[in-house]
């Protein structure tokens, strides 16, 4: 064999050995090979909803809940930013639509003993999402934690000039036009009305509803505020994410069940229950005595993590009708209960400012750890009732 032969024979014999090493490097080794590799895209329904490949292994963390999910979705998550949708709870609403595919979920009263529902989507699609209500003070101060500029949906709100002001707020904030994302700015088609999904006679306030695709389409392609604002800042530089950690083995696992609470007294169709159920270390939430069904599946709702924090709740006096407008004094520090795993856990929450993270700690004042999963934040007055039956 010719000298020049032999050097092509090596040369390609090198080449194929590096190029399997390499292969061999990048797929394999943690941390390396997923930041090249781009995962293939989720499809679409015929409905328009986002389809996840549910085969793919879950190996990334959602940073709202810790939950796992596959590289395809993560890939299809950091596209966009947080988005918070104000959901009702009246008994006219119910069954309501997306609330148990929510990362995170805050539930305080709006009015007249009546809850409603803060769902924060940001690793979840979920179509449609509804019936959607009006803002309210302290659900900003929530929808605040998650980085710069979150989406917030929402249909008018609180006006009144004074404290509960909330329209007045969002734009104090520099939201309007911007992340704030009002239906009756917005209109069709992010936001439409369906007459006939909570059935006949079903009152107009009880039927708008939203999707996050839309949303988040909507945000992108109008405000120029995908993952990114319009001057290329990441929503999350400045979030604080909790610590997360994997369920408690079955031998470790309580039975406290189940959990009731009372937001107002005698105010029987907003009561809560959450029962527990060990085999999957989750809790089942009961609406006003009877499983809180999602009706985009007609899966009970459940969460990983609930967690009770009693406020200071005090009317307004800003001088709207009946005075029926609220605040929580959900800045400065507080008693909280922590139910997961089957336990309870005493602890406290603080939260610094309206953009400032809700910390929770145990009662010796350490951080407390969170299950992977759904976060259900319950936020009674001082006077509510916790009570483990």
């Amino acid at each position: 064999m010719s000298k020049s032969v032999l050097a092509i024979v090596v040369i390609i014999f090198v080449y194929v050995v590096s190029t399997g090493a390499s292969y061999a490097l990048f797929s394999n080794t943690p941390g390396i090979g997923k930041n090249f590799i781009k995962s293939k895209p989720p499809t679409k329904s015929t409905t328009g909803d986002i389809v996840f490949d549910d085969n793919l292994p879950r190996t990334e963390v959602c940073p709202l809940n810790g939950a796992k999910y596959s590289k395809q979705q993560k890939d299809w998550w950091e596209s966009h930013r947080p988005l918070g949708v104000m959901i009702e709870n009246h008994d006219d609403s119910r069954p309501q639509s997306g609330l148990g595919s929510a990362d995170v979920v805050y539930e305080a009263v709006a009015e007249g003993g009546i809850t409603r529902f803060l769902a924060v989507f940001y690793c979840q699609d979920v179509n449609p999402i509804g019936p959607v209500r009006s803002a309210r003070t302290y659900f900003l101060d929530w929808i605040s934690e998650y980085g710069e500029s979150p989406l917030y949906a929402h249909v008018g709100g609180a006006n009144t000039p004074g404290p509960a002001n909330a329209l007045g707020q969002i734009e104090e904030y520099g939201w309007n036009a911007y992340n704030d994302l009002n239906q009756f700015s917005i209109g069709y088609p992010a936001f439409w009305r369906d007459y006939d999904r909570l059935g006949a006679g079903t009152a107009t306030e009880h039927t708008m509803y939203s999707a996050t695709t839309k949303l988040w389409d909507f945000a992108k392609s109008k405000r120029k505020l995908s993952e990114v604002d319009d001057e290329g800042t990441s929503w999350d530089e400045t979030f604080e994410a909790y610590a997360f950690k994997d369920d408690a083995k079955d031998s470790e696992r309580g039975s406290a069940s189940p959990v009731h609470l009372e937001f107002w007294d005698g105010y029987k169709q907003f009561f809560v229950d959450w029962e527990y159920d060990k085999a999957t270390n989750t809790y089942k939430r009961k609406n006003g005595g009877v499983a809180h069904l999602d009706k985009n599946n007609g899966k009970q709702i459940t969460a990983k993590n609930v967690v009770v924090m009693l406020m200071r709740e005090s009317n307004a006096n800003d001088g709207y009708e009946n005075n029926l407008h609220l605040l929580y004094k959900n800045e400065g520090t507080g008693k909280a209960t922590i139910f997961m795993d089957g336990k309870e856990i005493k602890g406290s929450w603080n939260k610094k400012d309206r953009t400032s993270r809700t910390m929770l700690n145990d009662s010796n004042g350490d951080a407390i750890e969170l299950n992977r999963g759904t976060i259900w934040f319950e936020i009674l007055p001082l006077e509510g009732v916790v009570s483990v039956k």
